[in-house]
């Protein structure tokens, strides 16, 4: 064993190298390589000491608003008595809990230039060196030192690599929330086989590999980590919905609608009553839900090629021509359809709905408040899902707020969809647009009588509800805290 006058002989030999260097540096006015060279020296010295203490940072490299599982760790790591930075860009409101929080701070970083004038291929490199100096600057100069980052993945480039350089200068522990594959998302437009998208995988398994942590969404991807990225503990977190996502009480479904009915007239009562929408009226002080209401249809889509309205609005046409032409299906109710998100195909479909000449089926995309969105779906009859996975392992968030509020859900079909929607018991799983305009059919044929299988799956669903996020995360992640 070395004694201690050796080592501080060791240590003092390697001082002076390093002052040497430094100031041979500084004479050639070498000053970036100078910098440089003593954040490698700290890195490497192993004098840094892993950080202790409750402060977090929660990365997103995307709109803070619309990354709710995001939220949620933040929330739940503040409701552990840690102070939370958040990192990401705006865009949509965040969760009112959120924003009300004193132990949360929000870094809302601006959106990157288009650069539109540059090539494709160089647009994106651009795009990636802007983004490591945004993030570089809120993480070393705008936050106080974290014990812990957590960082949303995907997207994988450049936030993972700039997440653990960070984590090594500051010594805090690296943990990564896996909700997809950045590059099966990548793959969807430029084909698998693109360099863009090989190096994409290259670096998310390299830098994926390098965190302390790893949560994931579903059993299937727990496994492809372990399997095929040699990953040894990875731990299945599943989505879960906040207390928030509930049934709507009827009161609070004919504030809704009468609400929604000035600015959308699918909401509004046909009849031109006074207190009466589409579906409620209000008589003698009391909301009551109308007899002879049509169905309310609810779907929430990023309006992307990885959700297929195209299905939906091919699956209304047919069930459009059933009620019309077939006597047998003329007790199926008329539908109202509530599409809810916003995304770079939606002005494209919305174009196409208007052309339609729908009687018995009726079409609107609102634009809700955060806080109007969970009472959409408890007030819904049914929900359609479109998402499906493009690595064929996460799970649609939009699902599981929809069984929080008690809403059976027809979902498509996808490799790892029957660990949430269990077929024939809360919900429906369909192929294609034939198969969905079947089930519609199938589910309204008694409606709105409460009688059949909607109300069974309703009833199946009170299970799914009584696990919200808040327990699963202190059940799954706060053990792992401050291992």
């Amino acid at each position: 064993m070395s004694s201690p006058t050796s080592i501080n002989l060791d240590i003092l030999t390697q001082g002076g190298l390093i002052v040497f260097m430094e100031v041979y540096l500084y004479f050639q006015e070498l000053y970036s390589v100078m910098l440089v060279s003593l954040l490698f020296v700290y890195m490497a010295s192993g004098y840094r000491t892993t950080r202790t203490g409750n402060r977090a940072c929660v990365l997103v490299l995307g709109d803070i608003g619309r990354s709710p599982r995001m939220q949620y760790h933040a929330l739940s790591l503040a409701g552990e008595e840690f102070d939370v930075e958040m990192v990401g860009y705006g865009g949509s409101k965040p969760h009112e809990d959120l924003l009300s929080n004193k132990q949360i701070t929000l870094h809302v970083m601006a959106d990157p230039p288009s650069f539109k004038f540059l090539p494709s291929i160089v647009r994106y490199g651009v795009k990636v060196i802007y983004q490591c100096f945004q993030l570089c600057w809120v993480l070393f100069f705008k936050m106080k030192l974290p014990s812990h980052i957590f960082v949303q993945n995907p997207p994988a480039i450049p936030t993972l690599a700039v997440a653990w350089f960070a984590c090594k200068v500051y010594g805090s522990k690296f943990v990564v929330d896996m909700h997809n594959y950045g590059y099966t998302i990548l793959g969807i437009t430029l084909g698998k086989t693109h360099p863009l998208v090989r190096f994409g995988e290259k670096f998310e398994r390299f830098f994926g590999r390098q965190a302390d942590g790893h949560f994931c969404v579903t059993e299937a991807m727990k496994t492809d980590l372990m399997d095929n990225w040699q990953i040894k503990r990875p731990i299945t977190l599943y989505d879960r919905p906040a207390a928030k996502f509930r049934e709507t009480p009827i009161e609070e479904q004919h504030e809704l609608f009468t609400k929604l009915a000035a600015d959308y007239p699918e909401f509004a009562s046909e009849s031109g009553m006074e207190g009466e929408t589409a579906f409620t009226s209000m008589a003698s002080g009391e909301a009551r839900r109308l007899d002879r209401r049509p169905a309310l249809l609810v779907s929430s889509t990023s309006w992307t090629e990885d959700e297929d309205f195209s299905i939906l609005l091919s699956a209304l046409e047919k069930y459009e021509a059933a009620k019309t032409e077939g006597v047998a299906n003329s007790k199926l109710p008329a539908l109202v359809c509530a599409i809810t998100g916003k995304g770079p195909q939606k002005d494209y479909y919305k174009g196409l709905i208007e052309k339609k000449q729908f009687k018995h089926v009726r079409i609107c995309t609102p634009w809700l408040a955060a806080e109007d969105y969970p009472k959409l779906l408890g007030s819904a009859d049914l929900g359609v899902c479109l998402h499906y996975s493009s690595s064929g392992l996460d799970l649609p968030m939009k699902v599981v707020d929809m069984f929080g509020c008690g809403l059976p859900v027809c979902a498509i079909d996808f490799k790892c969809i029957g660990e949430l929607v269990k077929h024939e018991e809360n919900g429906l799983i369909f192929k294609d647009a034939e198969e969905l305009s079947s089930q519609f059919q199938d589910l309204l044929s008694s409606f709105p009588s409460k009688q059949g299988k909607l109300k069974v799956f309703r009833e199946n669903l009170k299970t799914f509800q009584d696990l919200r996020w808040e327990e699963s995360w202190k059940r799954t992640v706060r053990p792992t805290l401050y291992t």
